[in-house]
């Protein structure tokens, strides 16, 4: 069964909803002052009780992060749900805002290390011609 068309609306007024926050300082915890945190994505179950929020994070000296900033990072969007769920709440008006799950995004980091692959096999064909 394909999505709704209220499931994709409503999953992109959340992700709009939440970056939103994250640009104006609204969530106060310090891990997500430490890195550049993005929502890629928001997927609405087709009955709306479910969301899962799909996190991208950069960290301002330009390495990946590892497990553990990750996993810290998620427990901050974790502790903060239930104020994101109320602010959502007041924003949006549906009768039952959706639990949020929140899950990075591993695409930006699967893209970058395939253009360095491509990057390197180019570099390894310059220097057998």
């Amino acid at each position: 069964m394909g999505k709704s068309h209220r499931s994709e609306r409503l999953g992109e007024e959340i992700r709009k909803i939440i970056s939103g926050m994250l640009v104006k300082g609204e969530l106060k915890d310090p891990r997500f002052s430490e890195n550049m945190i993005g929502v890629s994505g928001v997927d609405v179950t087709r009955d709306g009780s479910y969301a899962s929020v799909y996190v991208t994070c950069l960290s301002y000296s330009g390495k990946s992060l590892s497990e553990s900033e990750k996993k810290a990072i998620l427990a901050a969007f974790e502790h903060s749900q239930g104020y994101i769920r109320s602010v959502i709440g007041k924003a949006v008006k549906v009768r039952y805002v959706p639990v949020l799950l929140f899950k990075f995004d591993e695409s930006f980091e699967y893209g970058a290390r395939m253009d360095r692959i491509l990057d390197e096999i180019k570099k390894n064909d310059e220097q057998v011609d």
